[in-house]
């Protein structure tokens, strides 16, 4: 069955452009339902904070034989999160909202934990863990995006693209660091 996909003529297109204009990028044609789009942003962009700042402590926190290689990682992952940050911020504000930044209110809306941990191996773990909910958490995103909202779908990809990044390059340390104590093959689910 051949696509019934009509386009819009140049005089509606711009007619429909100068309404609403105050709404910036956010047409008649966008899909999704942007306050929750917009609350599900503010709740990633709350999650990419406390992964930034759980990062920079580990960072400043590694001691032991391995802590100068593992603390460059920590400081490397922590700027990548806090670019993720300020690419949903940006998102937000495209769509209209605000960045929620409040301090009061950030570890409630975040999807991962702010744990310290003791021990270096703590603190590897507690970051696979964070990346390991990260990544749970964009996949249902783009989900439920499906083809509502292109751009902030792109966003997310590239977003999910690093969070396995950075789960890639933990479970590595962790093996490193406990090769007797973690499993060489995936497991199924």
């Amino acid at each position: 069955m051949k696509n019934q996909f009509v386009m819009t003529d140049i005089q509606t297109l711009r007619q429909r452009a100068r309404q609403h204009i105050e709404a910036g990028a956010v047409t008649a044609g966008y899909l999704a339902d942007r306050e929750t789009v917009l609350k599900m942003l503010n709740d990633a962009l709350a999650t990419e904070i406390v992964c930034m700042l759980r990062y920079r402590r580990h960072h400043f926190m590694v001691r032991g034989l391995y802590s100068k290689a593992i603390a460059e990682e920590f400081l490397l992952h922590s700027d990548e999160e806090q670019e993720h940050a300020d690419m949903l911020a940006e998102r937000i504000v495209q769509l209209g909202g605000e960045p929620n930044l409040s301090p009061e209110s950030l570890l409630g809306r975040s999807h991962a934990e702010y744990v310290e941990g003791v021990t270096l191996v703590d603190m590897i773990k507690e970051n696979l863990v964070a990346e390991r909910i990260a990544i749970d958490s964009y996949r249902e995103f783009i989900q439920y995006l499906g083809d509502q909202d292109p751009t902030t779908l792109r966003l997310l990809e590239s977003i999910l693209a690093a969070e396995e990044e950075h789960a890639d390059d933990l479970a590595d340390l962790l093996f490193a660091m406990q090769p007797e104590q973690v499993k060489c093959q995936p497991t199924s689910n």
